[in-house]
């Protein structure tokens, strides 16, 4: 794979690609490039609906330039853990926020949660989180308190009564199921504008429908979760075996509209 940094016409061609559809290994194999570099580059700039080649272009050259002024790091910084490169971590970390952006979280509070779930620890002060991402420590707190509110972080007290924002094995399934009992309740909504509107009338047999289809997502998403919590808890160095005697994976059938008899609509 060729190395150095995407050109501008190498972003014309993914902004071509993403125009026309293409995934991202696609757009990959034709700039010869990996597909984590092109996926990278989207979700950092805009997503693949809001991708403009010139913009990103821009923004590039502006982080890096930004990053050459602030640079200069004495011998006594902190090393990265596990001999990682620090550049490609902070990349990463940048991606990683811009996925929780497009699902809704605020910009700042996206990136505390993103870093604290790329340290190893699973858990960082609000000092350090206010360094690692070089803003005010009113920011981390606001931030704090969102991501607290919608149960993705908890928080302790640390060895010097420091408190410490943490994201646990389990926070993901609670927010996973906290999700399913947000969709089941747009249901039981949809459900009580039938008796308003008049049952067989266009209007409440929509919303009926909408309230099914809504019970049949809210219901799979909370069994899934269930049957799956104890992924969440796997140790690292069983990751990597997914096929292995015992694990959580079902058979997947190829049989066209072919359904778990557990999943199907009632």
């Amino acid at each position: 794979m060729p190395g150095g940094r995407l050109t501008q016409q190498d972003r014309q061609q993914i902004a071509l690609g993403l125009a026309d559809g293409l995934a991202y290994a696609e757009i990959a194999r034709g700039l010869d490039r990996p597909t984590s570099t092109i996926t990278r580059e989207v979700m950092r700039n805009g997503g693949p609906t809001a991708y403009r080649a010139d913009l990103a272009h821009r923004a590039t050259e502006h982080r890096t330039h930004r990053r050459r002024r602030a640079a200069p790091r004495g011998p006594g910084a902190p090393q990265q853990a596990h001999g990682r490169d620090a550049e490609a971590v902070r990349e990463y970390e940048e991606v990683f926020a811009t996925v929780f952006m497009q699902s809704g979280l605020p910009k700042m509070t996206a990136r505390v949660l993103a870093s604290l779930y790329t340290t190893d620890s699973g858990g960082l002060p609000a000092s350090e989180l206010a360094g690692r991402l070089q803003v005010s420590l009113a920011s981390i707190s606001k931030a704090i308190t969102f991501l607290e509110s919608q149960g993705l972080i908890r928080r302790e007290r640390d060895d010097r009564r420091r408190e410490r924002y943490i994201v646990d094995d389990d926070v993901l399934y609670q927010s996973t199921m906290a999700s399913a009992r947000a969709t089941a309740h747009l249901g039981e909504v949809a459900r009580q504008g039938v008796g308003i509107l008049g049952p067989g009338t266009p209007a409440a047999a929509r919303l009926e429908n909408i309230a099914r289809f809504v019970d049949f997502v809210s219901e799979s998403i909370a069994r899934a979760a269930d049957h799956a919590r104890e992924i969440l808890h796997t140790k690292p160095e069983t990751t990597s075996d997914r096929t292995a005697p015992g694990s959580m994976e079902a058979p997947v059938s190829t049989e066209p509209g072919a359904v778990h008899d557990d999943l199907r609509v009632r």
